[in-house]
Parts: structure tokens; C-alpha cells; sequence
């Protein structure tokens, strides 16, 4: 059976713990500029580890790293699942 999610462009804010995707693309310079600094760059594997227990924020694996995010942040960056 094909896993229907293969190639499916996702903000990182709508993914589950578990779930992994390679981000493609940030929609807010802010964001980038702040991510790419902790080495988060268009290209790399990232990992939502756990969601806080009123939905924010949310942490996350990426280049070695956890990270945590706001979900207003995690919404300006695009994952391929």
C-alpha cells in the first residue's frame, strides 16, 4: 500500500509527533533569518518530537539540534512529507 502523504507540502505547525518532512521553504524572512542561524536551512530533515499540552509551542529535531518553536513561527515554514 503507497503512503498517500509521500510528497505532500505541509506547514511544520500541521504535523504530528513522529512525523518528519524535509523543509522546502519559509514564507516569513523573519523566521528564516532566526532558523538559519541555528542552522535550519531549506533541505535539511526535521522532526516534531512533541507538542506543548495546550498546543504551543511545539519542539522539534532538526541538524542536530532541538529547537522550540512558537506555532505562529511553525506555520511559515513548509515541509515535503
Amino acid at each position: 500500500m503507497q503512503d498517500n502523504t509521500s510528497g505532500m507540502i505541509a506547514r511544520l505547525s500541521e504535523l504530528k509527533p513522529g512525523q518528519e518532512g524535509i523543509i522546502k521553504e519559509f514564507q516569513n524572512t523573519d523566521i528564516f533569518l532566526k532558523l538559519m542561524e541555528m542552522g535550519c536551512v531549506p533541505g535539511e530533515k526535521i522532526l516534531l518530537e512533541q507538542i506543548a499540552p495546550l498546543g504551543d509551542p511545539i519542539s522539534v529535531s532538526v541538524s542536530g539540534y532541538h529547537l522550540s518553536l512558537r506555532l505562529n513561527e511553525a506555520e511559515h515554514i513548509l515541509v515535503e512529507l
